[in-house]
């Protein structure tokens, strides 16, 4: 459902949308969900589907190495360093 994982990684420019659709269509999964608001989106979802190809094991490798140092710093998944989402500051229960 959040193949681009909210917007924050597109924000660090590592990645672009069809890369983000086309990681999410390459994993094994039944169904792809993207939300469309504009025709834009729409527009990108539709060249996602028809441009993809599986991908080959050095493209996800690849993939997943422009990612790292974004995902390492946290800078862009706000879940971890920040407080905007549930998490364990709201719910100190979960650490049991």
């Amino acid at each position: 459902m959040k193949s681009m994982g909210d917007p924050v990684i597109l924000n660090s420019g590592a990645v672009t949308p069809i890369e983000c659709l086309h990681y999410a269509m390459n994993l094994p999964t039944s169904v792809v969900i993207t939300g469309i608001d504009s025709m834009e989106v729409l527009e990108q979802a539709v060249t996602a589907a028809r441009t993809f190809r599986p991908m080959t094991a050095g493209q996800v490798a690849s993939l997943l190495a422009r990612t790292a140092p974004f995902a390492a710093q946290g800078e862009y998944e706000p879940y971890k360093t920040t407080h905007k989402h549930d998490g364990t500051c709201y719910n100190p229960e979960w650490l049991g």
